[in-house]
Parts: structure tokens; C-alpha cells; sequence
């Protein structure tokens, strides 16, 4: 049994080979050929693979960097960090978050074939991480066993529909169409950024993608060149108040101290380009692929896919995203210094692509100015959040790591608060409640029409 579980994770937790598993069911209700379900299915998995190896090369970039930033500002304290929390919590919790995350997967489906939200979410490995912190919430909670997985299942389930459903209208803005959703835990901090770019209501037209750099740096205007630059910069900075002996010791074995800053610079604009060609490679593929699920399974279903599907929308406001985000967390952090609280160290990782995200959506509805503004607070938002969530994990609430992304600490507050003010059954009836109100349809409009 716990082969098969640790086997289910594996599958379900890959996105490259679930997406590609939906491809093909897409596909074949479409009843295309073999070889355009070949080309479709296999491009498609190369194309999340490509993302992932993007995604990987950025982490390795931009971990050193997070290092050498405490390092050289004398900080310590909580890192936010799915990949690390989770690390952590599987050892207890493993088997549970793998059942509530295959239901709740199925509960995701079922919501979308029955309601009025048609987003099947596909970012697996996020899936894998809500499945994770809904274990442990529940057990907190005092939820046993086969209550536990329901209840945590339900949850998950909700949250992997609404999260996209909430981005949705600035999703349209930002491509144009209503073709793809965006799946990736974070929305409640994407969608204040679009608002607050939407009080820059003369600024659309001042996007991030037409700075007007003088003649002679006409060259920053490839968005390459100009990640490059900057991150060597930042990277050569924060190196110099590190010091080359921390460098030199702890991370890049022996290398000089300010090769070692320019190399990981490069490789972070190196990430960044990457992912950005696995993007249009997956999008070219899975949206008409995803037409036969609309078809056949969930009539007018959307695939909500994962974060940087949208970077290629607006590199220019990936970059000013991630680095306003950080100064937000920087902000932040100042903040809980100096009012005593638990402080939250800004962790890279995290602004950067919640940050980028922010960023663009931002830019869509504000320009520049709402790239900044809509990251900046979302650096405070994902460096606050956490905070009023380390209450409610229990033992994990006392590891120097925790959740990181802005729809974690929301949907974790939430049933946590539930739990501590009324127990179980408080969070049993806010489930049935949520799942009643998403069931209720927009019909009144259309019998008046008639």
C-alpha cells in the first residue's frame, strides 16, 4: 500500500507527465490521428520538462544569493519554503497528503463538471504542497483518518478551483482570450496586484514592455540581456558585503568570490530563457489538446497551468516584479524587527516567482507603475501571511521554514482559525457551505432574456 501511495505521489506530483497525460486524453476524445497524438502528447511533456529544467536552474541561481544576503546583513529567522516544509511534514504526514491529494484532484474535476467554475488545475507538485499543509491543519485540528482525507480533500479541491477563478478576469486582460487559467497558489497576492494597477488608470499605456531606454542602451531592450546585467549586479553586491571568505568557504568551493557572482547571474537570465521557450512549446500544444476534456469530460473546461506560463506576456516585468517584491519583503522584514514579532526572512525563491507574477499582472491592468506598486505589496503580503499561519501547523509551526505563497497562509488561516475558535465541525460546515454557494448557477439572467 505504501508502495502504490509513494508511486501515486510520484505520478501525480510530476507536472510534466501529468500534463501530458491530459494531452492525450484530450487528444484521443478528439480522435486525431496517431501521429498528431504522438507529436501533441510528446511535445507537451518536453515542453514541462524544458520549464522544469528552466525553473531548476533559477532555484540553483538564486539559493546563493538568499545565502549571501543574510550573510552579508547579519539576519535570521523564518525562510519561507514549500519545498523544504513539505520535506519536513512527510515524514508524518505522508501518506495522508497523498490520499487527499489524489481526491482532491477528483473533487477538483467533479466541481468543475457540476458548477460554473471550469478550471482543472494542473500544477501538480503545488497540488502536492496544499495537500501536504491540509494534512497537517486537519490532524491540528483533531480530524482522524477517513475524516481527515474528506475533509482535507474537499478543501484542496475548492482551493484548486478557485484560485485560478478569482485570476481569471485579469488573465483575459493579460492574453487576450479565455483559453488558459493560471494554476499556481498564489492568486489572492496576483489579484491585489492587478487591482492596485488598476489605480493607475492612465498607466497602461506606459507598460513595462516600452521603456524607452537612450539610443546608446538600445541593447537592454532584449530582456536578456538586461536579467543578465542586472543580476550580476545585485549578484556582485551583495557578494561584496558578504565577503569573499563566506563565499569563497560556504559556496562556491574555492571559486573566486566575484566569478562566482557573475556565473550565477548568467545563469539565472539562463533559467529565465529557458523557461520562457518550454512555455511557448507547451502552450502551442495543450490548448488544443485540452479541447477534447472541454468536449467529452467538462464541457468548456479551462487548464489552469503553472506560473510561468505568463512571463512570456511581459519579460521586462518579470524582472521589475521579483526585485519589487524582495524590497517589499526587505520592508517587511524591517517591520517585524522592529515590532518584536516572529521574523520572516525575504526567501528568494518565492519573490522571485511570485514577484514576476505580480508583476505582470500588474502591468497589465497599471503599466509600470502597477508592476511596481502590485509586486511591492505582494512582497509584503507573502512576508505577513506567513506569520499568522506558523500558529496554526502545530509542531511544523515551530521549524525555521514555512509556506510560502500567498494562497497557503490565506486558506490555511482559514480553516486553522475554524479549528482553534470551534473545532472540527466548524470547518465540516464551512466546506458544505463553500460547496453550496459554488454550486449555486448564474441562471436568473437568462430565463429574464427569454
Amino acid at each position: 500500500m505504501n508502495k502504490f501511495l509513494s508511486v501515486l505521489v510520484d505520478i501525480l506530483s510530476e507536472p510534466a507527465i501529468l500534463v501530458a497525460a491530459i494531452a492525450l486524453i484530450g487528444l484521443l476524445a478528439q480522435k486525431k490521428k496517431v501521429s498528431d497524438i504522438m507529436k501533441g502528447t510528446i511535445k507537451t511533456f518536453v515542453g514541462f520538462l524544458v520549464i522544469a529544467a528552466g525553473a531548476g536552474i533559477l532555484e540553483t541561481a538564486l539559493s546563493p544569493f538568499g545565502e549571501m544576503f543574510q550573510e552579508a546583513f547579519q539576519v535570521s529567522g523564518v525562510v519561507p519554503n514549500n519545498e523544504a516544509i513539505v520535506a519536513l511534514a512527510l515524514n508524518e504526514y505522508g501518506t495522508n497528503t497523498a490520499l487527499i491529494m489524489f481526491f482532491g484532484m477528483i473533487v477538483n474535476i467533479l466541481i468543475a463538471r457540476f458548477t460554473r467554475y471550469k478550471y482543472i488545475f494542473l500544477t501538480g507538485h503545488h497540488t502536492l504542497y496544499l495537500a501536504c499543509m491540509f494534512a497537517v491543519i486537519m490532524a491540528v485540528a483533531g480530524f482522524n483518518t477517513v475524516p481527515l482525507i474528506a475533509a482535507g480533500s474537499v478543501a484542496l479541491g475548492i482551493v484548486m478551483t478557485l484560485s485560478p477563478a478569482i485570476l481569471q478576469p485579469f488573465m483575459r486582460q493579460l492574453t487576450g482570450n479565455d483559453n488558459v487559467a493560471l494554476g499556481h497558489f498564489s492568486a489572492v497576492g496576483y489579484a491585489i496586484s492587478g487591482l492596485i494597477g488598476k489605480l493607475f488608470k492612465n498607466s497602461k499605456e506606459n507598460s513595462t514592455e516600452n521603456i524607452n531606454f537612450p539610443k546608446g542602451l538600445g541593447f537592454l531592450r532584449d530582456s536578456t540581456v538586461s536579467i543578465a546585467l542586472t543580476m550580476v549586479v545585485m549578484y556582485l553586491i551583495v557578494a561584496l558585503f558578504a565577503g569573499p571568505s563566506f563565499v569563497e568557504g560556504e559556496l562556491s568551493d574555492g571559486t573566486n568570490y566575484l566569478v562566482f557572482s557573475l556565473i550565477q547571474g548568467g545563469s539565472f537570465a539562463a533559467g529565465v530563457f529557458i523557461i520562457l521557450s518550454g512555455v511557448r512549446l507547451v502552450l502551442a500544444e495543450i490548448i488544443p489538446a485540452f479541447k477534447g476534456i472541454s468536449t467529452k469530460l467538462v464541457p468548456n473546461a479551462k487548464p489552469a497551468l503553472d506560473v510561468p506560463i505568463i512571463y512570456t506576456y511581459a519579460p521586462n516585468a518579470v524582472l521589475i516584479g521579483f526585485f519589487s517584491s524582495f524590497i517589499g519583503g526587505v520592508f517587511s522584514m524591517a517591520i517585524m524587527f522592529l515590532s518584536g514579532t516572529t521574523i520572516i526572512l525575504p526567501g528568494v525563491v518565492p519573490h522571485f516567482f511570485t514577484g514576476a507574477a505580480a508583476g505582470v499582472l500588474g502591468n497589465a491592468t497599471g503599466g509600470l507603475k502597477g508592476s511596481v506598486a502590485g509586486s511591492f505589496v505582494n512582497g509584503i503580503i507573502v512576508s505577513f501571511l506567513p506569520v499568522f499561519l506558523l500558529p496554526v501547523l502545530g509542531d511544523l509551526g515551530f521549524a525555521n521554514t514555512t509556506f510560502s505563497d500567498a494562497d497557503f497562509g490565506v486558506s490555511g488561516i482559514f480553516f486553522g482559525s475554524l479549528a482553534n475558535y470551534a473545532g472540527p465541525i466548524a470547518i465540516v460546515i464551512s466546506l458544505i457551505v463553500i460547496l453550496v454557494l459554488m454550486a449555486i448557477p448564474f441562471g436568473k439572467k437568462k430565463q429574464v432574456q427569454k
